[in-house]
């Protein structure tokens, strides 16, 4: 069986032939820093692992909001069934017409606030996504100035 080591992405135990700050280490590369690339590969893992989770928050929003308009249609479905049980035949036309503007300007609003929901998990799960994109991009600056310094 293999030996097993501490990987830096999220403590996972890997192989030691899998583990990458073994094996960059071997080659010798100056300047180079294994140890700081796989510090900022884990932070793109957690960053990926939290935008997941932000999505994954909306998404059970949306549901959860869908289900709750349905429930909310189902009802007001029966309580009109039962409105036009009686009347005139005119009276009930005019209370079908009505009935029919109001749900349809409520399946707008509805329409709308899901879409609202759905566009605020999204920026939310870019926005930490494009955080972590300028992060490191700024460690990148950070380890080329250094490679600069030693030269």
């Amino acid at each position: 069986m293999a030996t097993m080591s501490n990987s830096p992405f999220m403590g996972m135990k890997v192989p030691e032939f899998m583990d990458f700050t073994k094996i960059a280490g071997q080659f010798k590369v100056p300047n180079f820093d294994a140890g700081t690339l796989m510090e900022s590969q884990r932070k793109n893992m957690e960053a990926m692992a939290a935008a997941n989770r932000v999505a994954l928050e909306g998404a059970q929003a949306l549901s959860q909001r869908q289900a709750e308009i349905l429930r909310q249609v189902w009802d007001e479905s029966t309580t009109a069934m039962t409105a036009f049980s009686s009347g005139k035949p005119e009276e009930q036309m005019v209370k079908q017409t009505e009935l029919a503007k109001q749900a349809f300007e409520q399946s707008l609003n509805n329409l709308r606030e899901l879409a609202e929901i759905g566009a605020k998990s999204n920026s939310e799960a870019v926005e930490v996504i494009t955080k972590r994109v300028a992060e490191g991009l700024e460690e990148l600056k950070s380890e080329i100035k250094k490679v600069a310094v030693t030269k």
